[in-house]
């Protein structure tokens, strides 16, 4: 699926010098012939020509409207799946069929462990529980008191209060 892609640029307001180029309107023409040529060049497609407002401050507190001059261009915007050709492999051979609605034995040994492990907290996790989430913060080190008991825990030397 291809979709299009557009840009929009403001028309030239004047007019461009060339080679046997003369005359106010026929540099301005071939402004615009350069324009659409390097446009053309990079696989814009010309749509066409639109005058558009423009809504723009004036003074301090002013508006006025001013109308725009702008050439809309358009390309093929081409989805990367387009050009995907897939490549379809051999089944394999001498693979036996499995029925998905049967379970494997090690699939519900594992599930039958799983449901039946209990777990079973640390004395550091106890004594935290115990704490009913009330916690002193030491004056010398800004540590909580619970948070203290469990690096120490960790450490190897758990404190008794």
């Amino acid at each position: 699926m291809s979709g299009w892609e557009y840009k929009v640029v403001p028309a030239p307001t004047k007019g461009q010098k060339g080679k046997g180029i003369k005359g106010a309107e026929a540099r301005f023409a071939h402004a615009l012939e350069t324009l659409m040529n390097d446009m053309g060049r990079e696989g814009w497609e010309f749509q066409r020509a639109e005058t558009l407002p423009s809504i723009e401050r004036s003074g301090l507190t002013g508006t006025t409207t001013e109308w725009r001059n702008m050439l809309v261009f358009r390309r093929r915007l081409s989805a990367p799946m387009d050009d995907f050709e897939p490549e379809l492999l051999p089944a394999p051979a001498d693979v036996p069929e499995v029925d998905n609605d049967e379970k494997d034995v090690a699939d519900v040994a594992s599930e039958t462990a799983q449901e039946e492990a209990e777990f079973v907290p640390g004395p550091g996790a106890t004594q935290m529980a115990q704490d009913n989430g009330v916690e002193e913060t030491s004056p010398v080190s800004g540590m909580t008191a619970s948070l203290k008991k469990l690096a120490d825990y960790r450490k190897g030397t758990e404190t008794k209060d």
